[in-house]
């Protein structure tokens, strides 16, 4: 696909996206922004929750193209439907990813900035399913599987992105004690290893988090949110080594959307030094699912 023709299509989807967003929407149950770790909760029927944010990371390293800078993601997409009583789709990615070289040493793959010292790229995009196997009671968590794959959108020649296709499943539990609300996830993804012909990575998925009300229209979130690799790191892995991050935020109802803010704290060396991130979400009833049944 011509390159102004795969950028026009981002960009019609885009606005697409974002005029979702504006129309009217239903009252949110559960939120996911700021927030990476998945919950365990299936949107209603017929609803889609269009999330749209904005990123900006300190100090990330990327071993596959051997640059280091600070990150800035536009146009952060989550959309989550729900298409079934226990069955949800989710789209996630990024409209396009800025990158402010701060460091440049020899990576695994040959690179060409898009600017003198800069570089930027569209994100991959991640489409999953996520089925509740059984619901929250009074003595047993929520229990949700979900599974899906990486598009590789990214070209790794402007040194960002990998252009790999990854594949991951992963449970989820969730349990409310009283308003407190904790969830979070294990599993296992296989990662294509950019450096080496026929070659992949397992690694570890796994993430903690919880949102607690401070007021009918204040949450406080957090989490910690990471892959964790049990191989030596050499070239032939790079792209697939440990990451992790953890995120302490707000959510704020208002004005018929959730916003939300959070600081970010990378937790291994090639994570962000610092960083934060915003944005907004609602909730769009697309149709009545009770009247196609």
């Amino acid at each position: 696909m011509p390159l102004r023709h795969a950028a026009g299509n981002r960009l019609c989807f885009f606005a697409a996206c974002f005029s979702a967003v504006l129309l009217p929407a239903s009252p949110a149950r559960s939120q996911q922004r700021p927030l990476q770790t998945p919950d365990a909760e299936i949107m209603p029927a017929g609803v889609v929750r269009a999330e749209i944010g904005f990123d900006f990371l300190q100090d990330v390293n990327f071993p596959v193209s051997g640059l280091t800078g600070d990150l800035t993601a536009v146009g952060d997409l989550n959309l989550r439907m729900g298409v079934g009583r226990i069955v949800e789709i989710q789209l996630q990615g990024a409209i396009q990813n800025f990158l402010d070289v701060k460091k440049q040493v020899p990576g695994i793959t040959p690179i060409h900035l898009t600017g003198r010292t800069s570089t930027r790229d569209a994100g991959d995009y991640t489409v999953s399913t996520k089925v509740r196997l059984w619901g929250e009671t009074p003595r047993v968590p929520a229990l949700a599987f979900r599974f899906g794959f990486m598009i590789p959108d990214s070209n790794q020649a402007r040194g960002i992105g990998t252009n790999t296709t990854n594949i991951y499943a992963s449970l989820i539990a969730q349990k409310h004690f009283w308003r407190f609300n904790t969830f979070g996830t294990a599993g296992l993804a296989v990662m294509q290893s950019p450096g080496a012909l026929f070659s992949q990575n397992d690694v570890a998925i796994y993430g903690a988090a919880f949102i607690l009300p401070l007021h009918p229209r204040v949450n406080l979130a957090g989490e910690v949110f990471g892959r964790h690799n049990f191989r030596k790191l050499a070239p032939a892995i790079f792209g697939t080594e440990s990451r992790a991050q953890a995120r302490l935020g707000f959510q704020i109802f208002a004005g018929g959307f959730k916003w939300d803010v959070a600081g970010i704290a990378g937790l291994t060396s090639r994570d962000p030094s610092s960083g934060f991130t915003f944005g907004l979400s609602r909730d769009i009833r697309l149709f009545d699912f009770s009247k196609i049944q």
